[in-house]
């Protein structure tokens, strides 16, 4: 939208999506830093914020992946978005994020889950040549470190802070395991194939 394209003050107050950023080379690591100052000095609204324009201006050298349920096409997913949306979304991204299915179980009391585990919105990928990377989305190290998590969500005033999700960091064979539902194939391409092509970037 180019009204909006340099309006620094109406980029603070936009809804903001999660996302991965990766450098692949010296350019993309100055593009990153780049990135990460302008969110932090220009565009910051209660947290950093990377405008789609400026990710665009900086992308050469980056990798670009589609994060978790708060990312942006979870989020489009979830909203029940138009496929003509869902499909300039997926466009965007380099790879798309897949993740065990107890990290989202917070939203089992919702009508919105059964979407998220469709088959057709795992398969995203596939329909549009995008590769799949299964991650863990990792907040603590080791299982039990989820007590730390728990006591700064409760000071943050998170009713639902004693129901952690597993943000643990998975071995190799939890991963596949985790992602056995997809068949093995699958889940040997998404949790070791696709993660060692994009670290091969």
């Amino acid at each position: 939208n180019h009204f909006g394209a340099h309006n620094a003050e109406a980029i603070r107050k936009m809804p903001s999506y999660h996302v991965i950023v990766l450098a692949k080379n010296d350019i993309g690591r100055v593009n990153l830093y780049t990135l990460i100052s302008k969110s932090h000095l220009e565009y910051f609204g209660r947290q950093p914020r990377m405008p789609k324009s400026e990710v665009l201006k900086y992308r050469e050298g980056l990798i670009i992946g589609s994060a978790c349920e708060a990312g942006e096409l979870y989020q489009a997913i979830l909203g029940e978005k138009s496929a003509e949306r869902i499909a300039r979304i997926v466009n965007f991204y380099d790879y798309l994020e897949i993740q065990p299915l107890g990290n989202n179980r917070f939203m089992i009391d919702s009508d919105r889950v059964e979407k998220v585990q469709s088959e057709e919105d795992l398969r995203l990928g596939e329909r549009f040549d995008k590769p799949v990377v299964a991650t863990c989305d990792v907040h603590f190290m080791d299982p039990e470190d989820e007590v730390y998590r728990r006591i700064i969500m409760a000071g943050k005033g998170f009713k639902d802070a004693d129901q952690q999700a597993p943000l643990y960091l998975h071995t190799t064979d939890e991963m596949l395991e985790e992602f056995e539902y997809l068949g093995s194939a699958k889940a040997k391409e998404i949790v070791i194939d696709n993660p060692n092509m994009i670290a091969d970037m």
